[in-house]
């Protein structure tokens, strides 16, 4: 059982901000420091990675999880189980296919403004991707109609909450997504133990009701994936997630007009070994987007 009901009951709420500390120069990719405003004014940070294409090209937007930034996640700093990930291979991958790359951070992460509320994982978040598609579309170097968005987690979800308002979006590729009330259930059980659920999952309901913020039993990733039309969607999700589960997965892909395939159940042994997609696949990441934009 965990340790630190309190600290993760207040990250479940509220999140944490991982600290920028490396660049895309690492892996020798050009980048420009951007800042743009979510679709309600939120102040968001990132990088705008550029193709280097003459003309104006596709341009991916990378959508990170819980309590991660635009770089991913390092282990250790908060009290789960949790792994490295890494998101720079993935972004030199979509580079050298010829797309341009916006890397930002969801609000209460990262550099980017709190904004108001709780971390619902889609419903509010969704205004910072709407806000990254309409920088992208302001800007000369980008086709504003050859958009897509790699999403990892919370962030496969936070495109499939936001596209619908902000289309043509051509193609997502979701990395595990999940329901909220799904991914909370497990979560309680596994770190606070059998009863952890029932003890946590109430109050955790009202306090999102007393900020008036979208509850999790509100929430259903599968709704807005139902208006996907002309958005193709690849789904990926780990064979040992613990707290998000393939018949989820498995519903939204089913709801989810047009998808590339049926979803790509990837071998892993937990939650993060399965966000090991986003660097040991990262060419097919690539070819996927290479095939819809």
């Amino acid at each position: 059982m965990n340790r630190h009901p309190l600290k993760l009951t207040r990250l479940m709420l509220f999140a944490r901000r991982a600290p920028i500390d490396r660049t895309p120069a690492e892996v020798g990719l050009g980048y420009e420091d951007v800042a743009f405003k979510a679709g309600d004014g939120v102040g968001i940070k990132g990088w705008f990675i550029p193709s280097g294409a003459a003309a104006p090209g596709p341009a991916i937007v990378f959508v990170h999880g819980w309590m991660w930034n635009r770089l991913g996640n390092v282990a250790g700093k908060v009290p789960v189980d949790d792994r490295d990930v890494d998101f720079l291979p993935a972004a030199q991958a979509l580079h050298d296919a010829g797309f341009h790359v916006l890397m930002y951070d969801v609000r209460k992460h990262g550099e980017s403004e709190a904004g108001p509320g709780l971390v619902s994982f889609g419903p509010l978040e969704k205004r910072d991707f709407t806000g990254a598609v309409a920088y992208l579309r302001s800007r000369p170097d980008v086709d504003g109609q050859r958009i897509g968005s790699l999403g990892v987690s919370m962030g496969g979800t936070i495109a499939l909450y936001g596209a619908p308002d902000c289309q043509p979006i051509k193609a997502i590729l979701a990395l595990q997504p999940a329901k909220v009330t799904t991914f909370n259930a497990n979560f309680c059980r596994l770190e606070f133990g059998p009863a952890g659920p029932l003890v946590m999952m109430p109050p955790i309901e009202l306090l999102y009701r007393a900020w008036r913020v979208t509850p999790p039993s509100k929430q259903d990733p599968g709704l807005p994936a139902e208006s996907l039309d002309g958005t193709i969607v690849k789904y990926v999700q780990g064979t040992g997630d613990r707290y998000g589960t393939m018949e989820d997965v498995e519903d939204f892909a089913r709801r989810t007009p047009t998808v590339d395939g049926p979803v790509v159940k990837f071998p892993s042994t937990g939650r993060y070994d399965g966000y090991r997609y986003v660097s040991e696949c990262r060419d097919e990441i690539a070819d996927f987007f290479s095939r819809h934009l």
